[in-house]
């Protein structure tokens, strides 16, 4: 396939969809809610997201000819992997809040929780 060099992929969009959101996303996710499990700080998560993006972008260039030292594409694949690792944290720790502390907090959507009256 041809190269499309576009704002947010450079290679076809269904390799980045595959590499990075599907392979590189499920990764970052996973992280994201072990860092949920453990209780560790945003700064962690987001230093395991910075070498996560930099191995994305080695797959993306030894198997699909990406440019390996593209500052803007390594952004894009930061910025995605940085949102699926901080939906995965955010998703436990709702479910935590809600489960381990359920004498003071409930669960009041996906995403958060609520104080008990």
């Amino acid at each position: 396939m041809e190269k499309q060099n576009t704002l947010i992929w450079e290679v076809t969009a269904w390799e980045f969809v595959f590499v990075t959101v599907l392979l590189a996303g499920a990764a970052a996710y996973l992280t994201g809610r072990a860092g949920a499990r453990e209780w560790q700080a945003n700064s962690t998560l987001v230093v395991y997201m910075v070498l996560l993006a930099a191995a994305t972008r080695f797959i993306h260039f030894a198997l699909f000819q990406g440019s390996l030292l593209s500052i803007h594409y390594y952004a894009v694949d930061l910025i995605v992997l940085l949102a699926l690792a901080f939906l995965g944290k955010r998703i436990t720790r709702a479910k935590q809040m809600g489960t381990q502390y359920s004498f003071l907090y409930r669960r009041s959507g996906l995403l958060s929780w609520e104080k008990k009256a």
